[in-house]
């Protein structure tokens, strides 16, 4: 099962190694990863594996938050396959 991963906020040193020790440390596997950094503002999307992911889906979610709180950026995750249905018209 795959979910994509969100991040926008300002610009800093170390976002993408923050958010990917949140994610190896509940099992789940960074498969692609785009960004840019657009007038010092950071965006990014992440497809994750989480099909061996040791914590609930939501859990997950939590901790990514938790971490977008720390960073003062805005995290989600989404499931793949939500995440498609609601792009596909």
């Amino acid at each position: 099962m795959k979910a994509v991963i969100t991040v926008v906020g300002k610009d800093m040193v170390g976002i993408l190694a923050k958010i990917a020790n949140v994610c190896a440390s509940a099992n789940v596997n960074v498969e692609d990863v785009t960004q840019s950094i657009l007038q010092n503002l950071f965006a990014m999307i992440m497809l994750v594996d989480i099909s061996k992911c040791s914590v609930e889906f939501s859990e997950l979610s939590q901790l990514l938050q938790e971490e977008g709180k720390k960073l003062g950026m805005d995290i989600h995750i989404t499931r793949q396959e939500l995440f498609d249905a609601m792009h596909h018209i």
